[in-house]
This record gives C-alpha cells, structure tokens and sequence, in this order.
C-alpha cells in the first residue's frame, strides 16, 4: 500500500547549500522531517548544478516521517537576469530598460525551461519568458 501524504512542502534553496538554519530547518520541523538527512540528499542531488543557483523543490512529506523530493528548473527570471548580463530587474519596468535580449536567448531560456512549463509549444513558452522579461524591464529585440 502507498504512504499516507501527509502534505507538500515547497522552497527555493541555492544548489549545494541546503543547510538547517531558515527557511529548510523550520519547514521541515514543523512537519517533523529529519532535515538534516534532507540537506544531505538535495546537497547531493544538486552538486553537478552551478553552486547558489536558486532550485525550487517540492518536498513530500509522508505520514510515517520519511520523504521525498522533485527538484525543478531554476526560475525564468534566474535565466534571464544571466543572459541580459544585469544583476536585477528594473525598479520601473514600464519606463526604465535595464538590459536587452535577443529572440534567439528567449528561445534557448524556453527551451531549457519547457517541462516546469505549463505549456505544449514552443512558441508559447517563448511568449511566456517574453513577458517575464518585459516585467524586469528588460527589452527583447530581434
């Protein structure tokens, strides 16, 4: 028979740096997780990853204390604050351009970003990751 869910935890954690002090030690604890066994797993999991790349991760935590976890594709704006080369977003999006884009980096960011996605195409992943980065204040030009 399965284990009894007991519910899902989600974080964003820099690859190779889960450690227990917040926000890992307390999300776990509160659903009586062992957590350093986690930090142990997902710094193994994560070590061919480029080290403080933000990882989302959904934990699933079970009712006999055990767990398990599905590590994600860092976000869209991870991405695209890389390739336009700025360290963050614009303040004023709409009026401020901070950085530039090229048709051919949204379609490699899609690309890589496809199966955390909730899209078939893609086209419409490439529409997403333009609008992601239009609200940064970052210009995507031909």
């Amino acid at each position: 028979m399965a284990k009894k869910i007991v519910g899902f935890i989600k974080l964003q954690i820099p690859a190779g740096k889960a450690n227990p002090s917040p926000p890992v030690g307390p999300a776990l604890g509160q659903r009586g997780l062992n957590i350093m066994e986690f930090c142990k797993a997902f710094n193994a999991a994560t070590q061919k990853l480029e080290p403080g790349m933000p990882i989302p991760v959904v934990i699933t935590a079970y009712a006999d204390r055990t767990f398990s976890f599905i590590t994600k594709m860092p976000p869209v704006s991870y991405f695209i604050t890389k390739a336009a080369g700025v360290a963050k977003g614009s303040k004023e999006p709409g009026r401020t351009k901070v950085g530039k884009l090229t048709k051919a980096q949204v379609k490699e960011i899609a690309e890589k970003k496809m199966p955390d996605l909730n899209c078939s195409t893609v086209e419409s992943a490439m529409a997403m990751v333009s609008g992601q980065a239009r609200s940064m204040g970052i210009e995507v030009v031909e």
